[in-house]
């Protein structure tokens, strides 16, 4: 492996020390510089050609969001954000990744850090090491963002006749890139689509924001999930930062459960959980699994897969990172693999089918999974 070259930047000599010293454990990492402003680190980047940037979300100067912006404009590269736990810093964050950012990782203060230095050095360095095997096709500036124009279009609703199944569900889980890859799959919805359960690997405080932000562009509904929430069709639940979600089946109804258990697969959420609770209502179920580092969700897929249910992955091409999608591949847990862009569309075509003719489409989606 080539050395991966970092520049690190951020207002704070302190961060930039920890972030240092944590890079320094890695052979394939290289601290080439630090930048104190976005107009130093505009200077190094053209001196020292970094191939990844941690970037402080709050800066002075320029803040990080114009500097990001103009950075995707210019030289578009891997950028990953240094994310203060709060409301503000949340917002900056998920605007950052519709710009181009490729992950996040919270900012620890010196106590956190003290009692997680291991977890923190271990996540900053697999993060650095993933984010340079993206497409760089993927940190290029969207037309829609260049231009200022609004994302949300009324054309792209997606036509559907409505679910022809009571309790039929769709359960997604996603990780690295998972944000936008959700943001793009739920804005072509309608008012009408299945109930969606979702688990997203993001900090608690990202959660509600991310539901929020997405609510407020969507034609479905979407809840940050709470305990024993009715699960409804034309609504979305995303599991909060800091509890599993799973789905109980209860009285003829489905509800939200939040467990604060364990961390499984080093998530909590994490996507086997959400795919394991709805394993006794298989036949009624599609699993999807998007973008992300790591396998969480894969195994789960698999027991899904086994009793019945229909289970997507976004294919390779249109994934930022093809960890946990690829993994279900790599052990045959889908029915289907398609581009992020055709999901929304299988989503409903399958959900408008009644159990008579399910079983058809499910079989045809296995022989497609194994050609």
């Amino acid at each position: 492996m080539d050395i991966i070259k970092v520049l690190i930047v951020d207002d704070s000599s302190v961060i930039r020390s920890i972030i240092k010293e944590a890079l320094s454990h890695s052979n394939h990492i290289e601290v080439v510089g630090e930048a104190e402003d976005p107009l130093v680190a505009r200077d190094l980047i053209k001196k020292l050609n970094p191939d990844v940037l941690t970037l402080d979300v709050e800066m002075p100067k320029m803040d990080g969001i114009t500097f990001l912006l103009n950075l995707m404009r210019l030289r578009p590269m891997p950028v990953i954000m240094l994310s203060t736990l709060t409301t503000k810093g949340a917002d900056i964050t998920l605007q950052a990744l519709e710009i181009g950012a490729v992950d996040f990782i919270p900012k620890p203060t010196v106590q956190e850090l003290m009692a997680t230095q291991d977890s923190f050095r271990e996540v900053l360095i697999e993060k650095i090491t993933q984010a340079v095997k993206i497409d760089q096709k993927n940190f290029k500036l969207s037309d829609t963002l260049a231009n200022n124009k609004a994302s949300d279009d009324i054309s792209n609703i997606l036509p559907f006749i409505g679910v022809k199944r009571a309790n039929h569900l769709v359960a997604i889980g996603a990780s690295t890139g998972g944000t936008e890859a959700i943001k793009k799959l739920l804005v072509t919805l309608p008012s009408n689509a299945p109930a969606i359960v979702i688990t997203q690997h993001i900090p608690k405080t990202f959660s509600l924001r991310f539901a929020q932000r997405l609510n407020e562009n969507c034609q479905v509904e979407v809840h940050e999930a709470s305990h024993g929430q009715k699960i409804k069709t034309g609504h979305v639940y995303i599991a909060p930062g800091d509890k599993h979600l799973e789905v109980v089946h209860k009285n003829g109804a489905l509800f939200c459960t939040l467990s604060d258990g364990k961390e499984v697969n080093r998530h909590k959420p994490a996507v086997d959980v959400l795919f394991d609770s709805v394993s006794n209502l298989a036949d009624n179920v599609q699993a999807v699994l998007l973008t992300g580092m790591g396998q969480d969700g894969a195994q789960g897929m698999l027991r899904l897969k086994t009793l019945g249910a229909r289970t997507l992955i976004q294919d390779k091409n249109s994934s930022l990172i093809w960890g946990m999608p690829g993994r279900a591949h790599a052990i045959s847990a889908h029915t289907m693999e398609s581009p992020l862009t055709e999901i929304a569309k299988h989503i409903l075509d399958y959900a408008s089918l009644s159990r008579v003719n399910m079983q058809d489409v499910l079989a045809t989606n296995c022989v497609e999974s194994t050609l």
